[in-house]
């Protein structure tokens, strides 16, 4: 057995990917659209849910919680920026989350422009972003500018060339 971290695609809905990270025991998702295909994963791997992260609002990345919360009451981690009706914790720009149960520390980025209050999840390998950034673009504007989408697509350039970006449609 092996405690390093495992990033599974779990494709979703019409063309959504729900990120799966487990180290052979224990597994946090990210933006779970549909709790059934998360559900039947975690059961294919024998993991135990531990947390959920949340990017943004819409219904593609959240309508799987409040099923998964049933299945397993873990924490959630959605931006302060946006409402949600579930029991979650909110965060904001600068926070720092450790996922002990994955040994996975991660920092709170918010990135508005596909939605106000948009957030994504990194660390000096991995960014979680939601739609902000896809390999051939970025999201729509629902309820941001083009000029806080720039902004935020600005801010990723910044990072490490060798960071692996998940994002959540392609």
């Amino acid at each position: 057995h092996t405690d390093r971290l495992h990033i599974v695609p779990i494709p979703a809905l019409v063309d959504n990917y729900i990120w799966l990270l487990h180290n052979n025991h224990s597994a946090v998702v990210v933006d779970p659209g549909d709790a059934d295909p998360v559900i039947k994963t975690l059961s294919r791997y024998d993991l135990t849910l531990s947390a959920i992260l949340i990017t943004h609002h819409h219904a593609d990345h959240i309508d799987g919680v409040k099923t998964l919360l049933e299945y397993q009451s873990v924490p959630v981690y959605a931006p302060k920026y946006e409402n949600f009706n579930f029991k979650h914790t909110a965060v904001e720009e600068g926070n720092n989350i450790h996922l002990a149960s994955i040994n996975l520390d991660l920092t709170v980025w918010w990135l508005p422009g596909h939605t106000l209050g948009h957030v994504a999840y990194l660390n000096d390998r991995y960014l979680f972003c939601g739609d902000v950034l896809f390999s051939a673009g970025c999201g729509r504007l629902f309820e941001g500018s083009p000029a806080q989408m720039l902004h935020s697509l600005n801010r990723l350039k910044m990072l490490d060339p060798m960071t692996k970006v998940f994002c959540t449609h392609e």
